[in-house]
């Protein structure tokens, strides 16, 4: 069963991608002053979980290390029909999102949001290298080489799928 998330204060996208069945694939939301053009891209990697909020204060860090940064976050969903891509796609990408957009804001920094359907490590290096990001920030939860290897790992797939850097945030736990 598929819960609605309400769109109370969900604006309007500022643009939106359908894949050949016109089913909708992706989508992006900017703060109220969007990133200005230029500088430095980092791609923050979102899901709504304590890794990806150290994700967000690490890209803050990087932000205020740097005098020409911007910041995107994304947020993948899993595939799902047509009709509930059209219904939920957004209200999931920013339900998830708001610790992290609360976090830039209250840092004074303007994002950008994708919202995109797919494979999560395949969606976010391709979305970095379309935005011509320098590089991408990932939160881990720290499982470890066994519990990785067993069920696999967003960051461990990002690391090896992307050309570009990814610094990853998280505790790493011995196990």
């Amino acid at each position: 069963m598929m819960t609605s998330i309400p769109d109370t204060a969900l604006p309007e996208p500022g643009s939106r991608s359908h894949d050949a069945d016109g089913r909708l694939v992706g989508l992006h939301f900017d703060s109220q002053q969007p990133p200005a053009p230029g500088g430095h891209i980092w791609l923050i990697a979102i899901d709504g979980s304590q890794p990806s909020r150290l994700a967000v204060a690490e890209a803050i860090r990087l932000a205020g290390e740097s005098r020409d940064c911007r910041l995107h976050l994304v947020h993948v969903q899993p595939w799902m029909s047509r009709e509930a891509a059209d219904s939920e796609l957004a209200r999931r990408g920013w339900a998830a999102s708001q610790a992290a957009r609360e976090a830039l804001a209250t840092a004074g920094l303007p994002w950008r949001l994708h919202v995109a359907m797919g494979e999560a490590a395949e969606s976010i290096v391709r979305i970095a290298s379309e935005q011509g990001c320098r590089g991408i920030v990932v939160g881990s939860r720290g499982l470890g080489t066994a519990a990785n290897l067993l069920i696999g790992s967003v960051a461990t797939k990002v690391i090896h799928l992307s050309p570009l850097p990814v610094l990853v945030a998280g505790r790493l736990t011995a196990r």
